[in-house]
């Protein structure tokens, strides 16, 4: 059994200069809080340890990231040299251009790259880039689809009304009401709704983004393939948001787990190996409208202070050169099978109606009896017994965040044995 220590001094002092100096006391990330307060120290490996002195198996891992663990000591090493060499240019550097060609290499429809520092970005200008390849201003986008916080994706990724598709709703203030009208909205898995809505709005559609994987919610048999084919009928550049699935469900991403190529993608977390850095990559003749030369009176500037950081670079690199070892992503997909039947196995004991869903290398529990195919039926879920399961595992050891358990490969055999425990003490107490 697992003893979890009270909450020390340094601990709750931190907390409290958090709630004092912090909107709602956090970055923003995690909106549910657990029981008790919990604030990170560091972290080792596939572990995670808080001001309290406690150790949890982490299967948050800087929300995908971390996928080597933390502090691997490759990527350490590669930035402890970077760092000798200076920190950042602003300039083209060795360690970009190398990681360009590896992206460009390892991703089926990267012709051409460019770097940015967050997810959020690399999606606004996967969106950007395509409106001035087209000439056209809609995007559609899928319902519960997540594609970062620009207000373009902030449209009905978490809608609490169940409007008429393709109508959007935001989820934010502040944002403009017309950019509402430049945004519309699909049922994912659903592609003869999607068809129907494209058809009608096709000549004003400059790009359709999707998640490959929607959060943890799986493509249906053909689904991604049928988008394609449906994109291309009607010359609409299709981009996939790669951020989480990017180098993660296999090295070439989702577009070559799935055998599926879009003109687009966007591209963030296991590429940056742990530091801000991602990425748009497509199509040359769509990515050539970043070159101001070529496109003169039509082309995009994109500048940023870090874009192309060497540090990120290096740590990017030293991460895919051990993703590249042939037994990593087998090792990935392995402990993922485990641990989805171990979860699955522990509801049905307890006769605990819940669905695991999601890919092998992240996934999660929905307390529902529903299949879940879209957002709609992944909101049948019944989030305060999630909330309790989270805090149960929390308590065990276990770090499980609010939607995705991440994969890692620096879990060990003892990492899973313990996490398949709590599992099943956690769904034991569900009914307490």
């Amino acid at each position: 059994m697992y003893n979890r220590n009270p909450q020390s001094k340094q601990e709750k002092n931190s907390e409290e200069l958090a709630n004092k100096y912090m909107p709602a006391g956090n970055l923003g990330n995690m909106s549910s809080k657990f029981e008790q307060g919990f604030i990170v120290s560091h972290g080792k490996g596939s572990k995670i340890y808080d001001l309290s002195g406690n150790e949890y198996i982490d299967y948050l891992i800087g929300s995908g990231p971390m996928i080597l663990g933390h502090a691997n000591q490759a990527v350490v090493e590669a930035v402890q040299t970077q760092m000798e060499k200076g920190s950042t240019f602003f300039l083209n550097n060795e360690s970009i251009i190398e990681l360009a060609e590896e992206v460009c290499s390892a991703v089926p429809c990267a012709e051409m790259i460019r770097f940015t520092t967050s997810g959020t970005d690399a999606t606004f200008q996967c969106l950007r880039v395509a409106r001035a390849y087209t000439g056209k201003d809609k995007i559609l986008k899928f319902e519960g689809g997540y594609h970062g916080s620009h207000d373009y994706a902030l449209m009905s990724q978490v809608p609490t009304l169940n409007k008429e598709f393709p109508q959007p709703q935001p989820d934010s203030a502040g944002i403009p009401k017309v950019i509402a009208e430049t945004v519309l909205i699909a049922p994912y898995n659903d592609i003869e709704t999607t068809e129907s809505i494209i058809k009608k709005e096709k000549d004003n559609i400059a790009a359709v983004i999707v998640e490959p994987v929607q959060r943890i919610i799986s493509p249906a048999e053909g689904f991604l393939k049928q988008l394609r084919e449906l994109t291309l009928k009607y010359d609409i550049p299709l981009i996939f948001d790669e951020v989480v699935t990017g180098f993660r469900l296999s090295y070439g991403g989702a577009q070559e787990y799935f055998g599926v190529v879009p003109d687009l993608a966007s591209f963030g977390k296991i590429v940056g190996g742990g530091f801000p850095l991602a990425a748009v990559a497509g199509k040359k003749e769509i990515m050539e409208h970043y070159d101001g030369a070529l496109h003169q009176g039509n082309s995009i500037p994109q500048t940023g202070t870090l874009n192309g950081n060497p540090i990120a670079a290096v740590a990017g690199l030293a991460t895919l050169k051990q993703l590249k070892d042939p037994a990593a992503y087998s090792k990935l997909h392995e402990t993922g099978i485990k641990l989805k039947k171990a979860l699955a196995d522990s509801m049905q004991q307890y006769e605990i109606e819940a669905q695991i869903t999601g890919d092998n290398t992240v996934f999660d529990i929905v307390f529902t009896n529903k299949e879940i195919k879209n957002y709609r039926d992944l909101a049948t879920g019944n989030s305060a017994l999630l909330s309790k399961f989270n805090n149960l595992m929390l308590n065990q050891g276990i770090l499980k965040p609010g939607n995705k358990l991440y994969m890692s490969l620096a879990l060990t055999d003892e990492d899973i044995d313990r996490t398949i425990n709590a599992f099943s003490y956690s769904a034991s107490k569900l009914r307490d």
